[in-house]
């Protein structure tokens, strides 16, 4: 089973929110902040790995809405 995961990558208008493999966006935005807004909103949906890139197209950070391939061990 492969994980599911959403991404913020820059796009020629601004950036967009796009799921992994994906060929279209699912928005397009004029600034990143909204991007990352948005993204968040349909990563925690999909309870999907959220991935944030920097304008290079590197991975800047990631956070983990479900599906986390090593979930924390401890029980506090």
């Amino acid at each position: 089973m492969s994980r599911k995961t959403t991404h913020v990558t820059p796009h020629k208008d601004g950036w967009q929110v796009k799921s992994g493999g994906s060929d279209r966006a699912y928005r397009v935005t004029k600034t990143k902040a909204e991007a990352e807004a948005i993204g968040r909103s349909f990563s925690q949906g999909r309870e999907s790995e959220f991935i944030i890139h920097g304008r290079d197209g590197k991975i800047q950070r990631a956070d983990s809405h479900g599906g986390d391939p090593f979930p924390p061990r401890d029980k506090k």
